[in-house]
């Protein structure tokens, strides 16, 4: 690792993917939330290229937010610029940053793609870097990366230098949220909400409101803070419909729909849906929804120690997100899993809990209601967490967060 890449402190997780990639015929897009450190990755692995032995002229980076940008900036201008730039003989590597900026960005790329002289790499943040609006142009032919606001661990990298607890950390972390601009600096509780809320308002009108057509600015705002509000429980499109009736407002289950959609294109909010472990099938109803990042619940309704509970859900689902798994609530009977993880052959059952209770066994009692063979756990904030019951490891949420592999907490899970 480069002494500049220390600077700017490394994310492994990405650009060891991002490495696997070199020269493979397929766009490769880092897809994620505002501000959660695309550009920062596409410029470390600019340098990575650089040590690989790859001339810095046959590395091309854009920036398509920069003012250098006119307004005027064509998808036309974007595929001749990138040709000038390309002048040479030989194999270039093209590192555009937010080309959403660009009307028709997709028609520039695969015409590069397919003239086969250039390996593409790309960032975004709004839904022209969902996989439905691709596909039209890409089909078959790009790789998307789905990139997160910092885990704990990669949090405790930006703190390294100012690191006398790890657990007083661990509770700033699941207080401040995952933002590397949060993460780099030292800020009080209220001016870091107040950068998160300019991050959210910058989504909020530039990738949302500036796209869509929104009858009511007034009506979006409401739906999204009560779906922010309720993270981690399920709820309908109706009950949006009700909490707005009783609130003397109305709005149709069709644009309700249409809003969550919006929400989810924007990587604000992940749906989670139902895995029902009898009929081994998805449902398509009691989904859940988690946020990109603890402080965009934060920002808007302050830190509460009353609903820590379900922020632990949201940085669990997002940790197992960040590993790789495919994430799903698990029904059994009237019984739920929190979380339901498959990746492959691999399969782990998790419940959340931010205590362990002292007269239930329900968070242990629904996982061996699961008569498999597969690792299960209860993960927890409770400082008596470990060992095993039943052979369900009980887990505190920062051995859960800092293990590379759960292999040391899950015997025979690789």
């Amino acid at each position: 690792m480069s002494e500049y890449q220390q600077t700017l402190i490394a994310r492994p997780l990405y650009l060891d993917v991002l490495e696997g990639y070199i020269d493979v015929p397929l766009v490769k897009i880092l897809a994620g939330i505002r501000r959660c450190g695309k550009s920062t990755i596409l410029e470390m692995f600019k340098h990575e290229l650089v040590a690989r032995g790859i001339g810095s002229e046959h590395i091309v980076t854009r920036r398509y937010t920069s003012l250098d940008i006119p307004e005027t900036f064509t998808v036309r201008d974007m595929y001749e610029d990138l040709k000038q730039a390309m002048h040479r003989g030989g194999r270039y590597y093209l590192l555009l940053d937010e080309v959403q900026e660009v009307e028709g960005w997709e028609k520039a790329v695969n015409t590069l793609l397919e003239e086969g002289r250039a390996d593409i790499y790309i960032s975004g943040s709004n839904s022209r870097l969902s996989a439905g609006e691709i596909s039209t142009y890409l089909t078959g032919r790009y790789v998307q990366i789905p990139v997160y606001t910092l885990s704990y661990a990669e949090y405790l990298d930006f703190k390294k230098n100012n690191r006398p607890d790890e657990r007083n950390l661990l509770a700033e972390y699941l207080r401040f949220g995952g933002f590397p601009i949060i993460a780099a600096g030292t800020f009080t509780e209220q001016t870091a909400y107040q950068i998160v809320e300019g991050i959210y308002h910058s989504i909020i009108s530039g990738d949302i409101a500036r796209r869509h057509a929104i009858g009511s600015q007034d009506l979006f705002d409401r739906t999204v803070r009560f779906i922010v509000e309720n993270v981690g429980k399920t709820f309908s499109a109706n009950s949006i419909v009700t909490f707005l009736k009783n609130e003397k407002r109305s709005l149709s289950v069709e644009a309700i729909y249409n809003y969550i959609s919006y929400l989810e294109k924007a990587f604000i909010v992940y749906r989670c849906k139902r895995y029902d472990l009898q009929g081994k099938n998805i449902l398509k109803t009691q989904e859940k929804f988690y946020i990109a990042d603890p402080s965009l619940k934060y920002c808007m309704f302050g830190f509460n120690p009353g609903g820590l509970a379900a922020m632990l859900e949201n940085v669990v689902y997002f940790e197992l997100k960040r590993r790789g798994y495919d994430v799903y609530i698990g029904k059994l009977g009237d019984k739920e899993i929190d979380f339901v993880a498959k990746k492959r052959d691999e399969r782990i059952y998790v419940q959340v809990c931010r205590n362990l209770p002292e007269n239930s066994d329900r968070e242990i009692a629904n996982l061996l209601a699961v008569k498999d063979h597969y690792p299960k756990l209860v993960v927890t904030l409770d400082d008596l967490a470990g060992g095993t019951v039943e052979g369900v490891r009980l887990v505190h949420l920062e051995d859960f967060l800092l293990n590379q592999s759960y292999s040391s907490i899950l015997p025979g899970l690789r």
